[in-house]
C-alpha cells in the first residue's frame, strides 16, 4: 500500500507560487556587463583589497582580461578613491548614539589604450544605516563588516553598469554621426 503524504502534492504548487511571487516583485538575477571591444583588456590602477578583488572577478566574469600592467591597447580603469566613512544618524537618551550610517565613496575614470577618455571621472556614493547596541559590540563589528561587504558588491555592480552604459554610448555616437551626413 502506497500512501503519499499531503505535503508532497503541494510542493510543486508551492514552488510555482514562490517563483511567481519572486518575479512579480521585480527580483532579477544579476547579469554580466556587456562591455565593448575597447574595454576587453583592462588594467586596474587602484590600491588592493576586497574591492579590487571583487571588481577583478566581476570584470573577468564579463569576459574582460584584467592585465597586471598597463600598455598599448590596454584600457585603464583608475580608482583613486574608494573609502568608507561612518556618520552618526541619531542619538538616544543621555546622548547615546543609537544609529550610524556607513558611507562608501568611489571615484573612478577609464581611458582606452591610446589615452582617450572612455568614462570621465565619476563619483558614486552609497550608504547603509544600522542600529548600534552598546551591549553587543562584537555583533556591531560583524554587522559593520557585513554592511561593507554588501556595499562593495553593490559598488562593483554600479561601476559595471556605468562602464556598460558608456560602451553603448560610445558605440551609438559613431552611428549617430554617420547618419547625419
Amino acid at each position: 500500500m502506497n500512501i503519499t503524504r499531503p505535503g508532497r502534492a503541494f510542493r510543486p504548487l508551492l514552488m510555482l507560487l514562490l517563483a511567481t511571487v519572486i518575479t512579480a516583485c521585480g527580483f532579477h538575477l544579476r547579469q554580466t556587463a556587456a562591455l565593448p571591444a575597447s574595454m576587453q583588456r583592462v588594467h586596474l590602477d587602484m590600491r588592493g583589497g576586497d574591492f579590487q578583488r571583487s571588481l577583478t572577478r566581476a570584470l573577468q566574469h564579463s569576459g574582460v582580461t584584467v592585465e597586471d600592467e598597463s600598455g598599448p591597447g590596454i584600457a585603464e580603469l583608475r580608482v583613486p578613491v574608494a573609502s568608507f566613512s561612518t556618520d552618526q544618524v541619531s542619538a538616544g537618551g543621555y546622548v547615546r548614539i543609537t544609529e550610524y550610517a556607513i558611507r562608501y565613496e568611489v571615484r573612478f575614470d577609464m581611458v582606452d589604450g591610446a589615452g582617450t577618455t572612455l568614462v570621465p571621472t565619476q563619483t558614486i556614493t552609497m550608504s547603509r544605516e544600522y542600529s548600534y547596541d552598546a551591549r553587543n559590540t562584537i555583533g556591531d563589528a560583524s554587522q559593520v563588516q557585513e554592511i561593507q561587504r554588501s556595499l562593495n558588491d553593490d559598488m562593483v555592480q554600479a561601476i559595471l553598469f556605468r562602464l556598460q552604459a558608456a560602451g553603448k554610448h560610445q558605440l551609438a555616437a559613431p552611428a549617430a554621426a554617420s547618419s547625419t551626413h
